[in-house]
């Protein structure tokens, strides 16, 4: 048995009472529905809501890339030698903003650069 939407959207099954059960029964011995076709075109229906889920995800996906790529192209390098003074940016001060606090410290002194763009600081 396929999933319906409801179990497809909320992750578990949805079960009606006795009532509705009967009156959608009788409803459809009224109409004098074909159980069969009324399935098949069910399947047909949950398989394109499943391939509309699947773009979706693809087109976000895509976004996502082309934005990363967009931001990750603005990102500047910086190389840093000894010697040079910078400074320290402080991003814990984001926990406990406050209005006057600078969120720089410094100036430091580097004093060695090392791999994947780690620096050794000097305080003054």
């Amino acid at each position: 048995m396929g999933l319906s939407p409801f179990q497809m959207v909320y992750g578990k099954a949805c079960y009606l009472p006795i009532e509705m059960e009967h009156k959608a029964y009788w409803a459809l011995k009224f109409l004098n529905f074909d159980e069969v076709l009324s399935g098949e075109k069910r399947k047909l229906q949950l398989l394109e809501l499943e391939e509309m889920r699947l773009n979706a995800y693809e087109s976000s996906r895509l976004y996502k890339q082309k934005v990363k790529a967009y931001h990750d192209k603005n990102l500047l390098k910086k190389d840093f030698q000894p010697g040079q003074q910078v400074l320290l940016f402080n991003s814990r001060l984001k926990l406990f903003l406050g209005k006057l606090k600078s969120k720089w410290s410094g100036p430091f002194t580097i004093k060695e650069v090392k791999p994947y763009g780690v620096v050794e600081l000097i305080d003054p």
